[in-house]
């Protein structure tokens, strides 16, 4: 049994704002709307366990969540009870005890699982509290508690703890944890899909996962949290590879945000972006790439993250070309891969080298590509770049193509070298760092990619401009 503990309850009792407290993170978008949760949301506990938040059980179907959405959230809901070693069941504490309540105790009663029953908004005493119907739930003593505020929350922790025990400790933990020379800590690839709502992230999730862990609907928005699921993949390399997956909501434009819900859910997946290791960019096939896709890879390039752009719904194409009259414009597949590929890399200029992989989640065509990009990238963003070779790819670019003049001078570089990785980071030594344009930064990060096979990877330069007027020279500047 894994050391988990579910959070379970009706909609809208405060399943969400308890998983953050307990959790000390904000992670579950909290909304007064039902039925905002619909996977299960989980994160790893400071007191030694996995805690699990749920989507709200007996949530009846209408505008803003389809019949076949509910059912599968509720089935979601019953693979997070068969795996946890405790179930906390959450009841509004002003509502007092409805059918429903009375309905999900009895289910629980029959999993034999141990329940501690969670009364939730008892800020101000538990008085209000119907004691008589939540005895007759049959299971045990309630613990009354504040989400919101933090009353009764270590009671709450302690709680726990008695039931599920201690973590089980490591003879041998000290936990050396071995650093690499750049200080990062050797763990899983932490990998997060991104793209527009309904271009099928969900779905490659699950195909990675091959599981149906995530919940996947053509209602585009289905997906609200950043969901996070940890996996192994043996690459081609025939190394077992720890991986953690984040699928993320759909990333709106901000200007078409339609409700706080849609906002908290941008807000999660641009999160989701910063802490991952490597972002796979999700555009549709049939559609192309759109002003959204572009400005969803640029939130990317703005937190330095490594792209690989993962070309979804290739069985459409591929089922087109086997049809009469195919696609229009295009003879054949490898055509309009071409023509696909030309177009895309005109839109996402500034991802300069990002690998490109057309996929179907649905067929699972060419998907293990996705993750030995993962690795590639990952093993990429550690490499050193000698600096006499970094030094004279610099002189060469420049000289092949010198900076535009800015006034009266040009851009010059005098000296570079690498100064860190998870970006490469280059400090280069100029004589004025005001006269590097935009256009000749992406040309000369281009050509470092090119020339040390840095495909995909953030380059950053720091820019250190020749000392003016009389300054006194210490720096080594002539």
């Amino acid at each position: 049994m894994f050391r988990s503990v579910v959070i379970v309850g009706r909609p809208n009792v405060g399943k969400s704002r308890l998983f953050n407290r307990l959790a000390r993170k904000r992670i579950s978008i909290v909304h007064d709307q039902p039925g905002v949760t619909r996977d299960v949301i989980s994160a790893d506990v400071e007191d030694g366990y996995t805690l699990m938040d749920t989507g709200g059980l007996g949530l009846k179907a209408g505008e803003k969540s389809s019949a076949a959405i509910i059912a599968a959230s509720e089935r979601q809901v019953g693979f997070a009870v068969d795996t946890a070693a405790l179930i906390l069941f959450v009841i509004d504490g002003l509502d007092g005890i409805t059918a429903l309540d009375d309905r999900i105790a009895k289910n629980l009663r029959r999993s034999a699982k141990p329940v501690i029953v969670v009364v939730n908004k008892a800020d101000f005493g538990d008085e209000k509290a119907d004691h008589e119907g939540i005895m007759r739930l049959g299971l045990g003593q309630p613990i009354f508690v504040s989400a919101e505020h933090g009353r009764g929350e270590g009671e709450l922790r302690d709680a726990i703890l008695q039931k599920i025990g201690l973590p089980p400790v490591d003879p041998n933990a000290e936990r050396v944890r071995v650093k690499l020379e750049n200080g990062r800590v050797p763990g899983p690839i932490c990998i997060c899909f991104i793209g527009k709502p309904n271009v099928g992230k969900s779905s490659l999730a699950n195909r990675l996962l091959r599981s149906d862990r995530l919940i996947v609907n053509e209602l585009a928005g289905t997906t609200r949290d950043s969901i996070e699921l940890p996996f192994e993949f043996k690459g081609r390399d025939k190394k077992m590879h720890p991986f953690r997956l984040i699928d993320t909501a759909g990333i709106k434009s901000a200007t078409k945000l339609a409700s706080s819900v849609e906002y908290f859910s941008r807000l999660r997946s641009l999160e989701a972006m910063q802490r991952s290791d490597v972002v796979f960019l999700v555009v549709d096939a049939i559609e192309g790439v759109t002003h959204q896709d572009k400005a969803i890879a640029g939130e990317a390039v703005k937190d330095r993250k490594p792209i690989a752009v993962i070309v979804n719904k290739w069985d459409l194409v591929l089922a087109a070309f086997k049809k009469p009259g195919g696609i229009a414009g295009s003879k054949n597949e490898r055509e309009y891969r071409e023509k696909y590929e030309k177009a895309l890399f005109e839109r996402l200029f500034f991802t300069p080298g990002a690998p490109l992989i057309f996929v179907s989640a649905m067929s699972g065509f060419e998907v293990d590509r996705m993750l030995n990009a993962a690795v590639k990238l990952h093993k990429t963003l550690d490499k050193k770049l000698p600096t006499a070779r970094l030094n004279a790819c610099l002189s060469f670019l420049t000289e092949r193509t010198p900076p535009p003049a800015i006034g009266a001078r040009r851009f010059k570089i005098f000296y570079a070298t690498q100064t860190g990785n998870r970006p490469f980071r280059i400090k280069i030594f100029c004589n004025r760092e005001e006269q590097l344009s935009e256009s000749y930064r992406r040309y000369l990060e281009a050509g470092l990619v090119k020339e040390f096979d840095l495909s995909g990877c953030p380059i950053e330069f720091d820019l250190v401009g020749k000392p003016r007027g009389d300054a006194v020279d210490r720096s080594g500047w002539k």
